[in-house]
């Protein structure tokens, strides 16, 4: 790692030719980056990210219908006709094992893919993030680490884990010369950290899970280092990296 890794705060803020030749680590805590994380851990065998739900059509078209899941969410509520909604408790092993989940959210799955022409893509949430941490201590590329928000709106819980994910990497106190943006995150992890479920919580986001019906999702994709699973891309394809 040459430098403090950048931290953009949603999946809009940045170009796309800003992530060439870089680790770019994607982070949708509630709940894309978390349920596909749990998803692979499960034994998924590979997760598609695509922007719309017509994408997600035309992919399954070409597929077996049972090789794989359609599965996502738009405003929260799982999309009409897919298998699978976007809360982790529903991607349980006897579920998901073996299957290539072709996957549409409203803010982790456009992410994804604007950041594809990276060198390499990793998905990271609060559940992988040592296991995301040890891979990239051992990358000697640029890193920059990407939160999707809440349409192209900051998302608190996003930062939160990019704080983390700089405490673990280069510990409670960044550089002079680090970027705005991880200066921003880091000091928002210190802050906020220790008191982190209520103060997910608390934010916009894990309010609007809350409403609908999702409390209980926002403790398990807020438990820090539960899983080893870390996504890679590969062929457009997300696999968990061995």
């Amino acid at each position: 790692m040459s430098k403090t890794p950048d931290v953009f705060a949603t999946g809009r803020s940045f170009n796309e030719d800003e992530v060439k030749g870089k680790t770019v680590v994607v982070i949708d805590v509630l709940r894309a980056s978390s349920t596909i994380v749990t998803a692979l851990s499960n034994g998924a065998r590979g997760v598609i990210a695509v922007e719309d739900m017509g994408d997600a059509t035309r992919i399954a078209q070409n597929l077996d219908s049972s090789s794989y899941l359609l599965c996502g969410e738009q405003g929260g509520e799982k999309i009409e006709g897919f298998h699978l909604g976007n809360s982790p408790v529903e991607y349980a092993p006897e579920v998901v094992k073996g299957r290539t989940l072709i996957f549409n959210s409203t803010n982790g799955s456009p992410t994804l893919v604007r950041c594809s022409g990276a060198k390499e893509v990793i998905i990271g949430c609060f559940l992988n993030a040592g296991a995301v941490i040890d891979r990239l201590r051992e990358t000697e590329r640029e890193i920059l680490i990407v939160c999707s928000g809440w349409k192209s709106r900051l998302s608190f819980e996003d930062m939160l884990c990019a704080g983390y994910l700089l405490q673990q990497l280069i510990g409670p106190d960044l550089p002079d010369d680090a970027p705005d943006g991880a200066q921003l995150a880091s000091a928002l992890y210190k802050q906020y950290g220790k008191k982190l479920v209520k103060s997910v919580e608390r934010s916009n986001h894990g309010k609007r899970l809350a409403a609908l019906g999702y409390a209980t999702d926002i403790p398990y994709c807020c438990t820090p280092d539960a899983l080893s699973t870390v996504p890679v891309m590969q062929d457009g394809i997300f696999t968990a990296a061995r």
